[in-house]
């Protein structure tokens, strides 16, 4: 079994799993790859769906118009696949156009969740469940 491979089992069947930091950053190896599918493919359905609403009124054949449907459908269809691998791993996809990642965790005796969003290196913030994104705060040294 390669590294991949070994990270991938590490962190899979794991529907409400709670993760501690150090699980998080090991899970980011395989999150990783899968947010930069979904992050480019998302960029990708957002580009068909103004193409398709500017066909639709424009007087283009309706075979183009279904062509460029059809493309939307298979990339909603593989956005939905790739989200649903990261429920598997155990993690909630927040944001598809940027891969923010929310992890369950606990912190302090409550549920918290540890925020990641694609690009960034490893876990630094945390939010509380109610406060989403503009909550996040780093984590300290003597978090736990």
């Amino acid at each position: 079994m390669d590294r991949e491979q070994s990270a991938a089992s590490a962190v899979l069947n794991a529907p409400g799993r709670v993760f501690s930091v150090v699980e998080a950053n090991r899970a980011i190896v395989l999150i990783r790859k899968i947010t930069q599918e979904i992050v480019s493919q998302y960029r990708e359905f957002q580009e068909l769906r103004r193409e398709f609403e500017e066909l639709s009124l424009s007087l283009v054949s309706r075979e183009r118009i279904e062509t460029v449907r059809a493309a939307i459908e298979r990339r909603l269809n593989s956005l939905n696949r790739l989200r649903d691998e990261l429920a598997d791993i155990g993690v909630v996809l927040k944001d598809y156009e940027t891969g923010l990642i929310d992890f369950p965790a606990m912190h302090q005796g409550r549920r918290i969740y540890l925020c990641w969003r694609h690009g960034e290196g490893q876990i630094a913030f945390w939010h509380d469940t109610d406060s989403g994104f503009a909550g996040r705060k780093p984590i300290a040294p003597d978090f736990s």
